[in-house]
């Protein structure tokens, strides 16, 4: 397959190892945290760029590549065009699709009324294949080609997404959900039995492949330390990626202080091994000056959910302040409290949600390079251009319904203010075509 158009080319080095410490090997270490142009590009900068280009595709991988020239031969794209690698998604629920728009609640309420109602269905494993093949139907429409999912606590509905995404060719990270208190009674077994299933996913789906299992305890909250110590454990264990919330409101901080004697959220995880640079810490809204020092110094990343936090009004991260204290912050749509399935739409509220609290903010090129090269650093995939030989052909052609990029000074920032879903004109995963809209 043969494709032409303006490619969105990688600017930075991505210098230095994967979080393993091993160029491109898929899973993260307890390696000390990268320097801060490793893990965070900085404001005001343009990390990626539009390049006139060619790409061949062979056996599902990019074969080659040819910059600075276009062609009218290739077989899909054209100068119209804008090829780029499949977006990522650091942070969203697979079962909770189905309760985009349960508005107008405090999140605890929210997740007892609606959530946890939603993913009791994912009890039968076939339901939980379908919805999960539905729901990355929906992913591949906008776009979306890696994610970093949390299923349910049911095992068998947990491997029966895994196995479904793994068939569709997602990247990233899927995990089943642990948690010990605070769930409906059905739900709740012993924390052996629930870290003997966690850690049967990820026998059947490890560390280091393209899709692998995570370990992903619900919340604090949610888990007793004995629970979080166990999950840490198994995470050190496999080398897993750990997927959990932090910090997303203040009602939600304050009960984890009462149960945790004290404890502020951040060192919750830090005493239970959850902090490391393989953690994904969805939202981390309400952090004081300690716990960002901490999340910082542990290398753990935030995966910043703004259209969620607007949702379910628990604040608005002040994305300035945690980059300045050295956390690296990733993007997540956390669908559903998010109700934002496209990253464009989502990297649009980040600028917009910085600009309204912060002297800085996000550029748009920034934007793009986290919803592309970002957050894949974040889900264990690997660093460097991921439009280069060699690497997986997971790729999306847009084609805006405008001449956008000939008038503007700024393209990039044409193309994500003025994004319209529909310019995704054909979604390809490892080098087949899995949505077209021609």
């Amino acid at each position: 397959m043969h494709l032409s158009g303006q490619l969105l080319r990688l600017r930075i080095p991505d210098r230095g190892p994967d979080r393993s410490g091993q160029p491109g090997h898929a899973t993260g270490g307890d390696s000390p945290a990268d320097s801060a142009l490793d893990r965070q590009v900085p404001f005001d900068s343009h990390p990626v760029e539009l390049v006139p280009g060619q790409i061949w595709i062979q056996d599902g991988r990019i074969e080659s590549v040819t910059w600075g020239q276009t062609s009218k031969d290739a077989d899909l794209g054209g100068d119209d065009c804008v090829i780029m690698p499949g977006l990522v998604d650091a942070h969203l629920h697979l079962p909770q699709f189905d309760v985009i728009g349960a508005h107008g609640t405090t999140l605890l309420r929210w997740l007892n009324e609606s959530v946890f109602p939603a993913e009791s269905l994912w009890s039968a494993p076939e339901y939980a294949a379908a919805m999960t093949e539905r729901v990355i139907r929906q992913l591949h429409g906008v776009g979306t080609t890696a994610i970093a999912a949390y299923a349910t606590v049911h095992h068998q509905g947990t491997m029966a997404a895994l196995r479904t995404a793994q068939r569709m060719g997602v990247k990233g990270v899927i995990g089943q959900v642990l948690m010990d208190r605070d769930a409906p009674e059905t739900w709740l077994k012993d924390s052996d039995r629930q870290i003997e299933t966690a850690a049967a996913t990820l026998d059947a789906f490890p560390p280091g492949s393209a899709l692998s299992a995570a370990v992903t305890p619900r919340f604090a909250v949610a888990c007793s330390m004995d629970l979080l110590q166990r999950a840490g454990a198994l995470a050190k264990q496999t080398r897993a990626i750990v997927q959990t919330h932090l910090a997303e409101t203040v009602a939600e901080c304050d009960l984890v202080s009462q149960r945790f004697d004290g404890l502020d959220y951040a060192s919750v995880y830090d005493q239970a091994g959850l902090l490391h640079p393989r953690s994904i810490l969805g939202h981390g809204i309400h952090l004081d000056e300690n716990q960002r020092r901490r999340l910082a110094d542990r290398g753990a990343h935030i995966a910043h959910c703004p259209t969620a936090n607007s949702f379910l009004r628990s604040g608005v991260m002040n994305l300035e302040t945690l980059i300045e204290s050295g956390v690296s912050v990733g993007l997540g749509s956390d669908i559903g409290a998010g109700y934002e399935r496209s990253m464009v739409r989502v990297a649009r509220a980040m600028i917009e949600a910085a600009a309204s609290i912060g002297r800085r903010f996000p550029t748009a090129a920034q934007a793009w390079w986290q919803i592309t090269h970002g957050n894949a650093r974040l889900i264990g995939m690997p660093r460097g251009e991921r439009l280069s030989p060699g690497r997986p052909a997971d790729l999306i052609i847009v084609r805006p319904d405008d001449d956008w990029h000939s008038r503007l000074a700024d393209p990039l920032a044409g193309l994500m203010f003025g994004w319209d879903d529909r310019w995704v004109r054909q979604t390809i995963v490892d080098g087949r075509i899995v949505h077209s809209s021609r």
